[in-house]
């Protein structure tokens, strides 16, 4: 039986279903998958213990790891190489041995784009806001315009932030509107649609990533957030009538594709999906 190491690093992850998902998964094409947590809430020194890490997945024969928050940006510099897609977007969530190399994926952006299509496949995408601009915001986004959004508002409590986003994307994407705005109110003023992409509603960071009041009927809502699975956001979103899409759709399709980067094989998304939601509800 094949054996691969893989793990995860991030802050908070004690409760990530990624050990059980990947491993699972991984008994059913025969492979003998070991899957690890590297959580910095728990290291000495926190964020500043990631290049020992690295090191250590460059020694230890790790065949790859998930990067998650708050990594997805500050890992590029510690890398060989990145992917084309990773490279477009700012930002990694799969590293993975090639060679003697680490090279730098993000699964993210198809991923959640794989989510959204299962679970809003009739969403209007002419006016989306995205809340949020870091590593998995800036994932939502490239596949929100890969979709054929027609006007995206990004609003991060960073505003350099956000504006080096949309500066990216709109060099990135002809004849779109993309724009950086000063406050989640005027990023849903006249939205159709909106991407909630900071870590605000995590169990660590309970609460509201914007006032309640902002929402509204007609309005379509994905989180990213799946731990938990209900945040107070999706909650909220629900009373106001709003479709909505759980942060699970994005992490399952995430998953999906950085299975196949860590062992050359296609998972079953059905399969991996339902074993999801079966893990989700314990927690």
């Amino acid at each position: 039986m094949p054996s691969r190491l893989c793990g995860l690093i991030g802050a908070g992850i004690q409760r990530s279903l990624a050990p059980a998902l990947q491993e699972g998964e991984a008994r059913h094409h025969g492979i003998d998958l070991r899957y690890r947590l590297f959580d910095l809430d728990l290291l000495p020194g926190g964020t500043q213990a990631l290049p020992a890490l690295i090191a250590d997945v460059r020694s230890q024969g790790f065949a790859g790891v998930n990067v998650t928050y708050p990594c997805k940006q500050s890992v590029i510099p510690l890398l060989d190489g990145l992917s084309a897609e990773a490279a477009a977007i700012g930002a990694v969530n799969t590293v993975v041995r090639e060679g003697e190399q680490l090279i730098g994926h993000n699964t993210d952006g198809p991923g959640w784009g794989w989510g959204f299509r299962r679970a809003l496949p009739s969403a209007d995408l002419s006016r989306v806001a995205l809340i949020g601009a870091g590593g998995a915001g800036s994932a939502c986004a490239d596949a929100l315009l890969r979709l054929g959004v027609a006007r995206l508002s990004i609003f991060d409590s960073e505003s350099k932030r956000a504006e080096a986003l949309a500066g990216k994307l709109n060099a990135c994407f002809e004849n779109r509107k993309i724009a950086a705005v000063k406050s989640p109110a005027e990023a849903l003023a006249d939205a159709t649609g909106v991407v909630h992409a900071t870590p605000v509603g995590m169990a660590k960071h309970p609460g509201l990533p914007f006032p309640a009041e902002l929402l509204r009927a007609g309005l379509w809502l994905s989180e990213v957030v799946y731990v938990p699975l209900e945040t107070e956001l999706l909650q909220a979103a629900r009373r106001a009538g709003c479709a909505t899409m759980h942060g699970g759709h994005m992490n399952v399709g995430q998953a999906l594709g950085a299975f196949k980067l860590f062992t050359g094989a296609d998972a079953d998304p059905d399969r991996v999906q339902a074993h999801f939601l079966q893990l989700a509800r314990s927690l």
